[in-house]
């Protein structure tokens, strides 16, 4: 059973990269001056579920000390919040901030534009499944 899903992700994943796919963001370049890794850590940080630093640069396979330095530069740009957990203030978390959602929109491989017109496609019923797979597969 799992190969069969197994192979399904592997097909339709290339096919949605390809569709929707632009040329990867340069810090220099681009009006957000995100890198590509910067953008790798804006979109795994969320507005409101928090994300310890740890757990980050595990999931990105980066040192925790060139995470902390990307988080620095991130919110000094504004991008990125952080904050003392409440039940535990010696924890930190992270927090994708307002202006980090403009800027994870330019710096990200994925094109916004290309991305609402697969989703228009899509029956409403369909695209909500489909932003709810694509999400519980990202948790995963």
């Amino acid at each position: 059973m799992y190969s069969d899903l197994v192979f399904s992700v592997l097909s339709a994943y290339p096919q949605v990269y390809q569709a929707c796919h632009r040329r990867h963001a340069r810090a220099r370049t681009n009006p957000g001056r995100i890198s590509a890794r910067d953008a790798g850590i804006l979109g795994h940080l969320h507005p409101t579920r928090p994300m310890s630093p740890g757990r980050l640069a595990g999931h990105l396979s980066l040192s925790p000390s060139t995470v902390s330095e990307a988080v620095k530069r991130l919110e000094r740009l504004g991008y990125v919040t952080r904050r003392r957990a409440p039940a535990d203030g010696r924890r930190l978390e992270l927090f994708l901030a307002a202006r980090g959602v403009g800027a994870l929109t330019e710096a990200t491989v994925l094109d916004a534009e290309r991305v609402r017109r697969m989703l228009a496609l899509l029956p409403a019923g369909k695209r909500a499944r489909a932003v709810d797979g694509l999400a519980v597969l990202a948790e995963a």
